[in-house]
C-alpha cells in the first residue's frame, strides 16, 4: 500500500507525483495540455490522420473543435490528479502543435515508477528528426524533474520509423512481446519493447 499521512482529516497519499508543467528546448516546449488547446490539437490531428491511422487506433477521420476541447480538458483533469500525462510537443511560441507525448503508467502503480512513453509526430514535421529529439528531451525530463525509475517504448513490430526513433534516442531493445497490441479490427499484433532505467541514463545522452 502506498505510505499515506492524516491532514484535516483526510488520508493523504504521499507518494503522489506533483507533475511538472513544461520542459522548454529551442525547437519546442513540451507541457501538459491546457483548456483552450483544443483547436491546436483539433488542427494536428485532423491534418495527420492519414498519416496516423495506421498505428494510432485513436485516430478519427474527422474530430470537431467541441471534441478536441473536451478530450483536452480530460487530459487535463488527470494530469492534475496524478492519473496520467499526456503532454503535448508546442512550437516554441505555443502556437502550433507538433505532436504529442506522455508518461503513461498502463495500471503501473506509483512505486516503483515505471512509466511508458507514448508519441506520435505531425505528418509535415514528421521524418525531420522532431521524434527522436522529443524522446531524448521526455529522457532527460524524465529522470530530471520526475520521479520515473524506468521509462519504456513500444511499438508494433511493423512501424519501422517508431522503432528507429527509440534507438536513436539511446533506448535498450528488450525484446519483442507478441500479442501485445490490438488495431482497429481488433487484431493482435507483436510489439517491439525499448526500455532504460534512471540508474543508466546519463544527460546528454
Amino acid at each position: 500500500m502506498p505510505p499515506e499521512t492524516e491532514r484535516d482529516g483526510f488520508a493523504v497519499d504521499s507518494s503522489l507525483i506533483f507533475a511538472p508543467e513544461e520542459f522548454a528546448t529551442p525547437q519546442f516546449t513540451l507541457r501538459g495540455y491546457r483548456p483552450g488547446d483544443g483547436a491546436l490539437v483539433n488542427e494536428a490531428v485532423n491534418r495527420s490522420y492519414d498519416h496516423l491511422q495506421r498505428f494510432m487506433i485513436w485516430a478519427q477521420p474527422y474530430t470537431t473543435p467541441d471534441d478536441s476541447e473536451r478530450l483536452v480538458r480530460r487530459w487535463h483533469a488527470k494530469y492534475l490528479l496524478d492519473e496520467d500525462y499526456a503532454i503535448g510537443i508546442f512550437a516554441p511560441d505555443g502556437a502550433r502543435l507538433l505532436g504529442s507525448t506522455g508518461f503513461h503508467r498502463r495500471n503501473q502503480p506509483p512505486a516503483p515508477a515505471i512509466a511508458e512513453i507514448g508519441m506520435w509526430i505531425r505528418v509535415d514535421e514528421a521524418g525531420k528528426g522532431l521524434g527522436t529529439a522529443a524522446l531524448r528531451a521526455m529522457l532527460a525530463w524524465g529522470f530530471s524533474a520526475w520521479p520515473w525509475q524506468r521509462l519504456y517504448w513500444r511499438c508494433d513490430v511493423e512501424n519501422t520509423a517508431s522503432a528507429r526513433t527509440a534507438e536513436k534516442a539511446g533506448m535498450t531493445f528488450e525484446g519483442i512481446v507478441r500479442w501485445n497490441l490490438l488495431d482497429r479490427d481488433n487484431i493482435y499484433h507483436d510489439a517491439r519493447f525499448y526500455g532504460v532505467f534512471r540508474a543508466d541514463w546519463k544527460p546528454g545522452h
